[in-house]
């Protein structure tokens, strides 16, 4: 009772922002210090998600699609260049430039150019996405592998330990909260690298479909598809949550 009692709590304040912040919203159409069809008011957006669910939905699932196969290969590509930079020094002092420079290239500006090679298919989108959202895993794994003790691992030596079973026993279960916390970030990148690539070229998806209605000056369903967005967002890092809870069950 006392643990449902203090996560309540814990909530409150981000509870009251929201409520202030859609507050502020209403007040400012209400009053038409900004003019309807800049900024329509949230009753309006909430018809418009309404009235437009099943065609949201439609484009929402390529979208999702694009989102977790690109964030799925980012995962796998994040564990094999993170295990072979702590295994090789000179492998993570020939690649930390390379990925450093990687993030330096505004999404915005490879886009096209993924579209130019790839086409129009799904194939650019999910590159744009593990583009996105390999690195932050990549460091927190190398980070997490970086932060076992070395006296754990010399005591594990000394009673024979193989690499793979010290990989196995002592630096994954080391690595895994960095881990987390670099996927709960690539999870909330992940559809908005989506959305960007979907921007420059396609056929379905939100970024498709916000092309259209931003062409049509509906800003009321582009302010839907902006909240869709934001709520898809937030379910993928709750389910990082939820595997992590599943999965470090020590912590």
């Amino acid at each position: 009772m006392k643990e449902k009692s203090a996560n309540i709590t814990d909530r409150l304040p981000a509870a009251v922002s929201l409520l202030l912040i859609i507050l502020l919203w209403w007040a400012l159409s209400a009053s038409n210090a900004i003019p309807n069809y800049m900024l329509p008011s949230p009753a309006a957006v909430v018809r418009a998600f309404i009235d437009d669910f099943s065609n949201l939905m439609y484009h929402a699932r390529t979208s999702v699609l694009e989102a977790l196969y690109g964030l799925l290969i980012g995962i796998g590509l994040a564990f094999f260049i993170a295990t072979l930079m702590d295994r090789f020094l000179l492998i993570e002092r020939a690649l930390n430039p390379i990925l450093i420079i990687s993030q330096t290239i505004p999404t915005i500006a490879i886009a096209p150019l993924l579209v130019l090679w790839m086409g129009f298919g799904m194939a650019p989108k999910i590159t744009l996405v593990v583009i996105t959202t390999f690195f932050p895993i990549s460091v927190g794994l190398l980070e997490g592998y970086k932060s076992v003790d070395p006296d754990c691992i010399n005591l594990l030596r000394s009673m024979g330990a193989g690499r793979v079973q010290l990989f196995h026993h002592v630096k994954l279960p080391a690595a895994l909260p960095h881990f987390f916390s670099g996927l709960r970030i690539s999870a909330s990148y992940a559809v908005v690298g989506a959305v960007i690539s979907e921007w420059l070229g396609g056929f379905e998806g939100l970024g498709v479909y916000m092309t259209r209605v931003k062409k049509a000056y509906a800003f009321d369903r582009m302010f839907a598809v902006i909240i869709l967005i934001v709520i898809i967002s937030l379910l993928l890092m709750a389910l990082v949550d939820l595997i992590r809870k599943l999965v470090i069950r020590w912590r």
